[in-house]
């Protein structure tokens, strides 16, 4: 179990040391989650505090906004998986639940169905995995129940198509998925800019209940069109690449502020690293349900779920971010 000292940045080491399993000092107890705080003074301790949540605009179920994406799962040694389990076990230990993983991620979805069925802890989890990102593709139902077999599960709570790959074939599949119970929401993605219209188009077409799309304080077009039409029409929204776009991506993103030292109004937000920052800053908008930051490793998990405590920067401290980044 994570034991969360009061002391915040203790909080991270600590957090992190025990989920890969080694040996920490006396400890306060194991947080008591409390209720959200007001914006004001911040609280003795974030990890006192419930973790944020959205509503998913369909049903109401409602999920941590900050979840993990795992293209890096790709693994095959005991090694590295064990490296993978601690992290999954720090998701579950920091209050978060939304795994996102795909086909196109090589083995991922193989490992972490053997992960999960090792933990025996599936119902811990909102899994949400995609049909194959291209090629030619294979009779609809065969497409979808190879996931279910990799994932070694009966039901799947999301299933996206992926970059819109094969919509119009595999979409009526998924919904008599989900009209059979197999799987909870449907929904599609994309993290290309160029497939915004038609994403919009299919949005507009198909009863989703998720939409899957590239956002980040370093690429900000999402916010323009697809983000609002989510809005109107009561789509969830996960945000992929939330630390930047294709290309050079999150490298780019924390080249840009390395070295500089957090602004004064990072602690009117809570945030108390860079990648809380970047983070804040995505599930602030009124639009985006949860983000998905990929990472192998127990530290980051630990300092992303930080973001998703604590006060989100306000439709002014929102300006205050784009004008400071747009400066650098």
């Amino acid at each position: 179990m994570l034991h969360l000292p009061m002391n915040r940045r203790e909080a991270l080491r600590a957090g992190a040391l025990a989920a890969a399993g080694l040996a920490l000092g006396p400890m306060t107890p194991a947080l008591a989650r409390g209720p959200a705080v007001a914006r004001g003074a911040a609280p003795r301790s974030l990890w006192q505090l419930d973790p944020i949540t959205r509503p998913i605009p369909s049903t109401g179920e409602r999920l941590p906004v900050i979840g993990l994406g795992t293209n890096q799962y790709s693994v095959e040694t005991a090694e590295e998986m064990a490296q993978l389990r601690q992290v999954l076990e720090a998701l579950v230990e920091a209050g978060g639940s939304v795994l996102d993983t795909a086909r196109a991620y090589g083995r991922a979805e193989v490992v972490l169905g053997e992960l999960m069925e090792r933990m025996g802890n599936r119902d811990r989890f909102f899994v949400a995995t995609k049909t194959p990102i291209r090629g030619e593709l294979r009779a609809p139902e065969v497409e979808i129940q190879t996931s279910f077999d990799q994932l070694r599960v009966d039901v799947i709570d999301l299933l996206l198509i992926h970059n819109l790959h094969g919509l119009d074939e595999l979409m009526p599949a998924l919904l008599r998925a989900k009209e059979e119970g197999r799987v909870r929401y449907v929904g599609m993605s994309t993290s290309v800019d160029a497939q915004y219209p038609a994403q919009m188009e299919a949005m507009r077409r198909y009863p989703l209940d998720f939409i899957q799309v590239d956002y980040s304080i370093a690429n900000r077009t999402a916010a323009d069109a697809i983000l609002p039409l989510a809005e109107d029409r009561g789509m969830a929204v996960l945000v992929n690449v939330p630390f930047g776009g294709r290309g050079q991506g999150a490298a780019a993103t924390f080249g840009r502020v390395a070295g500089r030292d957090l602004p004064s109004w990072a602690a009117d937000m809570d945030a108390e690293s860079w990648a809380q920052v970047f983070l804040k800053y995505v599930v602030s908008h009124p639009a985006v349900t949860a983000a998905i930051p990929g990472t192998t490793q127990v530290r980051n998990l630990v300092d992303n779920q930080g973001a998703g405590r604590g006060r989100l920067p306000d439709a002014g401290l929102r300006r205050e971010i784009e004008r400071y980044w747009d400066a650098l």
